[in-house]
């Protein structure tokens, strides 16, 4: 396309008054060259905040600290301990698992039956995973639950969070039948390990970076 113009253009007598078409995209190419730089010299002034505005939102996002600092309130828990659940989970974003869990903590249906019948949810209905401060609320209660079923082991509590608390109660049956110490080592499943590996390197990072939102 650019050679059947500029060949149109040489058959063209040029004009005298006004500049070539050549010069005209000269002048463009100048306009867009000069607008890059002072983009460019802009980026790297604000640099800094730049920076941190990719980690929180791309890197590390926190969203709905308020519920969260509630929960943690009331649930007795490390509020940066539930954004690295949220974070593991969602990423703090509403969705639906191909499985079926919900909402920013991927609560299983099942497991929402089991958190309203035990909470006493009477209202209870499998929508309101869609609402985030019920969705924490629930997701918040089930870590409590699984916190105080292992004596306060959060890889054990997280284990269970991720491979459903019937299988770490096997594992742990199993290590306690070869009289032995169940560990995280010991767990069998990669993408549980890795799981529990992700949580805690969240709720360490959440720690240092979102401390002020979190009220930590």
């Amino acid at each position: 396309m650019s050679t059947r113009t500029a060949s149109s253009s040489a058959r063209r007598p040029r004009s005298r008054g006004g500049p070539t078409r050549a010069q005209a995209l000269r002048r463009r190419l100048l306009l867009v060259l000069t607008v890059v730089v002072a983009a460019a010299g802009s980026a790297l002034l604000l640099a800094p905040w730049a920076d941190e505005a990719v980690q929180e939102v791309v890197t590390l996002p926190l969203r709905h600290e308020d519920i969260i600092r509630q929960q943690a309130h009331d649930k007795d828990l490390d509020p940066a301990l539930i954004a690295g659940v949220i974070f593991a989970e969602s990423h703090f974003r509403d969705q639906t698992s191909h499985a079926g869990a919900k909402g920013l903590m991927q609560l299983m249906p099942d497991t929402a039956d089991f958190i309203a019948q035990k909470s006493g949810g009477i209202a209870f209905r499998q929508q309101d995973l869609a609402t985030p401060q019920v969705n924490i609320a629930y997701g918040s209660w089930y870590l409590r639950y699984l916190l105080d079923r292992y004596d306060g082991s959060e890889p054990l509590a997280l284990a269970a969070y991720n491979a459903g608390h019937g299988t770490v109660d096997g594992w742990l049956a199993d290590a306690a039948a070869n009289d032995r110490e169940f560990k995280v080592a010991d767990i069998p499943y990669p993408e549980t390990r890795a799981y529990v590996s992700k949580v805690l390197d969240a709720r360490r990072d959440y720690r240092r970076e979102y401390a002020d939102e979190l009220g930590i």
